[in-house]
């Protein structure tokens, strides 16, 4: 009860945390020279597709970012043709928003599910517990990497990387790459699982997992498989890298959750509201816990080949749909 109760705070104090921080220069708008986007809000169902998308692909290796990205264009969000270019641009950066401030529900369920290990790094803090402290220092140093990098190309990489092809691009090469590990490592070590605990990780491990995870700033390049993949290359256990992943994604979604809030929280709420920002975290938590169970009880026994193959598979037939939709529009 005890530990349904914390997260149910957690939940209430990030839900106000989005709110007000989005709210607190509402109606200051019209003094700003970029035009103001018409209210245009997002229905529920569509709130609730985004929610379980974000949900189930953000732990996975397959690219949360890339599949919000892919339903986002089928359901039409974002896309107004009676918008100027200026509103089009300010909704753009409302759904892009929306899409990150939902992973509050992905996160809150990797601290429900592991309750324990972030109770060890808070003792560890305070100086309670010396193996809580290493690892509270090696997720920092994981962190770092992305936190530099993420800063100073921003702006480039949404500018450039967030559409329909380059994730196409990611998920193909993404699936290729896992295919190419998992028939690899099925000749030379025939299920063998020997590797270090996340117990016995060092800071060195941890920086080249953070560098690894940069690479998923490319969006459909998945930032759990990149630090999955990390993790086992520096010598970790599948099981010590999977729950590495976790962590080091509750330290950077949370930092990229809290700066797209104050960043474009209040345009956010004007172009959508406070209910579906609700739904979708609310769905997103519970599609994710989901998800998690289910990843760390198949990865223990199969591994990630599967993941290849439904990258492979989900970049065709996105080509197909595009090129489809492409036509179809042109006709």
């Amino acid at each position: 009860m005890g530990k349904r109760l914390h997260t149910a705070f957690i939940v209430g104090l990030t839900l106000l945390a989005c709110s007000f921080s989005a709210l607190g220069s509402e109606g200051t708008l019209g003094a700003n020279p970029v035009v103001a986007v018409e209210q245009k809000m997002m229905t529920t169902p569509q709130a609730v597709v985004l929610g379980v998308v974000e949900g189930l692909t953000e732990y996975l290796p397959v690219s949360s970012t890339g599949h919000l990205l892919l339903a986002e264009k089928i359901m039409g969000i974002g896309e107004d043709p009676y918008q100027s270019p200026a509103q089009r641009e300010q909704t753009k950066e409302a759904v892009d928003a929306y899409t990150i401030c939902i992973q509050a529900g992905a996160i809150l369920a990797v601290l429900w599910l592991y309750f324990g290990r972030i109770k060890q790094i808070l003792l560890g803090v305070v100086g309670k517990d010396s193996t809580g402290r290493r690892l509270l220092f090696n997720v920092t140093a994981g962190f770092l990497p992305a936190a530099v990098l993420g800063l100073l190309f921003n702006k480039v990489i949404k500018s450039y990387l967030f559409g329909p092809w380059p994730v196409v691009i990611a998920w193909l090469l993404g699936g290729l790459a896992i295919l190419a590990v998992s028939w690899r490592n099925r000749k030379r070590n025939q299920g063998t699982r020997l590797g270090s605990l996340l117990e016995d990780m060092t800071w060195q491990m941890a920086l080249i997992i953070g560098f690894a995870q940069c690479i998923a700033m490319w969006p459909g390049v998945s930032r759990s498989l990149v630090t999955i993949v990390g993790g086992l290359l520096v010598g970790l256990t599948m099981e010590a890298a999977v729950e590495y992943s976790f962590l080091l994604g509750v330290v950077t979604l949370g930092a990229a959750t809290a700066y797209d809030t104050l960043k474009h929280g209040q345009l956010m709420l004007q172009t959508f509201d406070h209910y579906s920002l609700i739904v979708g975290v609310v769905v997103a938590f519970i599609a994710a816990v989901v998800s998690v169970k289910w990843m760390v009880s198949y990865l223990s026994r199969h591994g990630l080949e599967i993941f290849g193959y439904y990258r492979v598979a989900i970049a065709v037939a996105t080509t197909v749909f595009l090129l489809t939709t492409k036509m179809i529009w042109i006709q």
